[in-house]
């Protein structure tokens, strides 16, 4: 099997990871959203992609190829991206205070690209910048039977949450996993939270 994905033969450092802005749109779009077509089981319309792009290109993040693998006839753009995340952040209101969430929406890598840590530097790089945008906590889901990729968040610190029987198109189920970045007490300006480690009453 593993013929059919070889690993590419360019180290991990000649890559260049870059933040996407408006200006890209024409230049990585196309590239984004063949990518995320190739490695996910769910379809998107252009629409899905603006939504988040517009929003929030600031938390989409992307691997980009040596320029020796540019085209000679295309210099300025590459014939294809390694890796790319796509992520939101917004207020949400299910705690007793409103938490700013993160959203990991899309993560793909193309399987030529992958045992090179890709996956994992994309993922480091959205969380530090909705950290610093002062995000509570970072979501996902991801597909039961994605073993690498629950193996890869669970690395970075997020538990499961949640089992979402047939959440995918394809009927796969999910797990939602999160990622909590402050103590409960400073998202909810709780101080029971102390009592947790005392005699343990509170659940």
């Amino acid at each position: 099997m593993a013929d059919q994905h070889p690993v590419h033969s360019a180290l991990p450092t000649e890559l260049r990871y870059i933040q996407y802005t408006h200006s890209q749109e024409k230049k990585y779009l196309p590239l984004i959203r063949a990518l995320i077509k190739e490695d996910l089981s769910e379809p998107y319309s252009i629409y899905v992609y603006r939504y988040f792009l517009y929003q929030w290109g600031d938390l989409c993040y992307m691997a980009i190829p040596p320029t020796s693998s540019f085209s000679p006839n295309n210099p300025a753009v590459p014939p294809s991206l390694p890796g790319v995340v796509v992520c939101k952040l917004e207020p949400h209101t299910s705690h007793s205070s409103p938490t700013l969430r993160g959203y990991i929406a899309m993560l793909a890598v193309s399987a030529k690209w992958r045992n090179h840590g890709i996956a994992t530097e994309l993922v480091k790089r959205a969380i530090d910048a909705m950290r610093e945008r002062g995000a509570d906590e970072v979501v996902l889901e991801t597909e039961e039977e994605n073993v690498p990729a629950m193996k890869l968040y669970e690395r970075l610190g997020f538990l499961r949450s949640k089992k979402l029987h047939r959440y995918y198109l394809n009927g796969s189920s999910a797990y939602r996993l999160i990622l909590h970045l402050k103590e409960v007490e400073d998202m909810t300006g709780d101080r029971r939270v102390d009592d947790m480690h005392g005699d343990g009453n509170m659940i």
